[in-house]
């Protein structure tokens, strides 16, 4: 299935060469008051997204419990228990699965919700680069990159568009997705199997390059804490930039374009523009 186009916006610079044109299935529908309805994600992509929101909550809350077991993190092969790199605080139940410690089902459903997202994850990636929804969405232009630091300051002020610019991912989104892809997301799988009894058995030698098994849980426990940094974020600003906007089109597909000039936030909305180089 073919994702949105991806053809700048009205005055924006860019090059189709950049840019290119890309076909739609389903045409922008108009909506009242100069806004527009259109097709942003395929339905994989959201099977997908919702998979993941279930793997990674459990994930989070089984890992908890399996952590709770010895609540401390080292580097190296073996545990220097007089001198942790860190000590976890205690956790309450309602943030654990199972309730209460537990560690050998927290262990079994962590495993089984690990499978759930890696194969999940592997067929995102494949679809991704079949419909090469990750070279028009995800890799960033040379345009992209000049704009980088003009996107920060943008950032920095909570002023987010959601008028055509909105149509595509932004240097920082797109950065931010690659690095959780490509970087954070293997790191977390390649310490969780290097972890594993199962894998070490038939001749696994991550352990080795991990730096040892104390090493392995603790860049596992950075990983994770990374990937719940990134939800906090994405929650957050999903939130301040359109909350039902956004949940619709994770839901349904179709994503609301608002008039020119339009940004989110009450504090930063600017009133829509009526200069020549505008799209209504």
């Amino acid at each position: 299935m073919t994702d949105i186009a991806d053809s700048p916006p009205a005055g924006d610079l860019r090059s189709s060469t950049e840019r290119p044109v890309v076909p739609v299935p389903y045409p922008d529908r108009p909506l009242p008051n100069g806004r527009t309805d259109t097709w942003r994600h395929p339905i994989w992509v959201r099977i997908a997204h919702w998979l993941n929101v279930v793997a990674v909550v459990a994930l989070v809350m089984t890992g908890l419990n399996i952590l709770l077991a010895h609540p401390h993190l080292y580097w190296g092969i073996r545990s220097t228990f007089a001198d942790p790199w860190l000590s976890i605080p205690t956790i309450p139940n309602w943030l654990l699965i199972p309730q209460g410690r537990n560690l050998a089902d927290a262990r079994n459903y962590h495993f089984l919700f690990a499978w759930i997202f890696v194969l999940n994850g592997l067929l995102y990636l494949l679809l991704g680069l079949v419909t090469r929804r990750f070279g028009r969405r995800l890799w960033p232009t040379g345009a992209d990159l000049k704009g980088f630091g003009p996107s920060v300051v943008e950032h920095a002020r909570f002023h987010f568009p959601t008028d055509d610019h909105a149509r595509t991912y932004n240097v920082i989104q797109k950065l931010t997705y690659l690095a959780m892809i490509l970087i954070v997301l293997p790191m977390m799988l390649i310490t969780g199997l290097s972890m594993s009894p199962g894998f070490n058995a038939i001749g696994g030698i991550l352990l080795d390059l991990m730096g040892g098994r104390q090493s392995a849980r603790t860049l596992h426990f950075i990983s994770a804490g990374l990937i719940v940094g990134f939800i906090v974020i994405h929650v957050g600003l999903v939130i301040w930039t359109g909350l039902f906007n956004n949940m619709r089109s994770m839901i349904t597909g179709w994503f609301v374009i608002e008039p020119a000039g339009s940004t989110a936030g009450p504090k930063l909305r600017r009133k829509p523009t009526t200069d020549a180089g505008d799209t209504p």
